[in-house]
């Protein structure tokens, strides 16, 4: 709670004081013995209230000046003198001298001397039912701050059940906060809806962190349809770059994958999208989505722009994306660069199929030997193919069956390889044909 809300909350206090004197109003009797709150909230039950008496009043006024003018010692010196007497004083004196200790403790930021102090207000037997609604409200709000949240659930109950009126919104989200700190996540969801039906009643809307908590609660009661739901609400209200990428990725976790797409496309075209990992989960996005060149060109020039780091990783997802663009030519570049930083021979692998894939027969012999030399690769066989379709183009028959036999070792490939080379013997065969002719 803010000190200013506190010292507000002072001020009307001492107001009320001015009016009460000599006007005394009928208030409930106090729950159980000093300083102690109900385990389970009690309705209190009524009892006449006395009135504050003048000089009383202007001590603790007095008190309240000096430190409002910066000398908090000497207002402390004040209520110890009022103290000396407390004897004398009846219940409400008691309770406003406990109030005014309570706000000047919290002034000196001594929040357990506070909460001491006012305990001490609603365990007074004849208080008016504002002072000791507002104060166990207060008490509420500071066992939050220590994170004290089953004393703070303890004080909003016994707040509520002496409560004649409706909660307000925030005074919900109050309960909610506290029954998410204290992992009652079901319990802060039906008052966390109930404050945003409150507000949209009213044709408002829900303030940005009453949604955050809505969606905190669904997430830890694993309830992903929800959480995007709120989600999809934070985007459309706060329009917020993180929300965009939160919002796609919790389509991606309920199957949403074409929304998944367009939340991240649509991000990406306000300029939400920065950050290296986001670009390559809509360049993957585009891959799973049959748009390749679009995932190529994305991770291009990103990488152009330095946005993410050209490590191996990367370079073999845009290698990846080029080739299954049918863009072999533009792929080239992108495996050279690979195979220069690589510690094996996959990249020089996929290397010698894009150089078969554009007829450079001879770059594609170069790069397969390097593969096989190097190692590391997805299927060896189809580098013995690949020197076999690059010999034959170039008329090299006896190169090209030396290859397939190669190839037919492997098992993955073998029938390709037989096929291959009955192909080539029967051309190597027309080829010596003609030339006897």
């Amino acid at each position: 709670m803010a000190k200013s809300l506190f010292k507000s909350r002072l001020l009307l206090s001492l107001i009320a004081a001015g009016v009460l004197y000599g006007a005394p109003l009928v208030a409930p009797d106090m729950f159980g013995t000093a300083k102690a709150v109900a385990a389970e909230p009690t309705k209190r039950e009524a009892k006449r209230v006395p009135a504050m008496r003048n000089r009383v009043y202007q001590q603790l006024a007095r008190a309240q000046q000096l430190a409002d003018a910066g000398d908090k010692a000497a207002g402390f010196e004040v209520l110890k003198e009022v103290e000396g007497r407390i004897d004398q004083l009846n219940s409400y004196e008691k309770a406003m001298l406990w109030n005014f200790y309570g706000f000047m403790y919290y002034g000196n930021d001594d929040l357990a001397n506070a909460i001491n102090s006012f305990e001490n207000v609603i365990a007074q037997e004849a208080i008016p039912e504002s002072l000791f609604l507002s104060t166990v409200y207060s008490l509420a709000q500071l066992a939050m701050q220590q994170q004290d949240y089953a004393k703070a659930l303890t004080f909003l109950k016994q707040w509520q059940v002496n409560n004649p009126k409706e909660l307000k919104g925030s005074q919900h989200i109050l309960f909610a906060q506290v029954y998410y700190q204290d992992r009652k996540f079901a319990d802060a969801l039906t008052h966390i809806n109930k404050a945003i039906e409150l507000v949209r009643a009213e044709n408002g809307n829900p303030k940005e962190n009453w949604l955050i908590l809505q969606r905190a609660s669904y997430y830890e009661l694993k309830q992903p349809k929800k959480v995007t739901e709120v989600m999809e609400e934070l985007v459309r209200l706060y329009q917020k770059p993180e929300y965009w990428i939160q919002l796609a990725g919790m389509y991606g976790e309920i199957g949403e994958e074409k929304k998944q797409l367009g939340a991240m496309e649509t991000a990406w075209q306000a300029g939400y999208v920065t950050k290296s990992s986001d670009i390559i989960m809509l360049a993957q996005l585009y891959l799973f989505n049959q748009l390749p060149y679009k995932a190529a060109k994305l991770l291009d020039d990103a990488i152009e722009q330095g946005i993410v780091v050209a490590d191996e990783k990367r370079i073999q997802l845009m290698a990846q994306a080029y080739v299954m663009a049918k863009e072999d030519a533009k792929a080239i570049p992108v495996l050279i660069k690979g195979a220069e930083i690589a510690d094996s021979g996959k990249f020089d692998e996929q290397l010698a199929q894009a150089y078969l894939n554009t007829e450079k027969w001879q770059k594609s012999i170069d790069s397969a030997n390097t593969a096989i030399e190097r190692g590391g690769l997805d299927n060896e066989g189809n580098m013995h193919l690949a020197l076999g379709m690059s010999y034959f183009n170039l008329g090299d028959f006896d190169s090209a069956l030396k290859a397939f036999e190669n190839a037919a070792g492997f098992k993955k490939v073998a029938k390709t390889a037989k096929q291959w080379t009955n192909y080539v013997k029967k051309e190597r065969d027309h080829q010596l044909r003609l030339a006897m002719n």
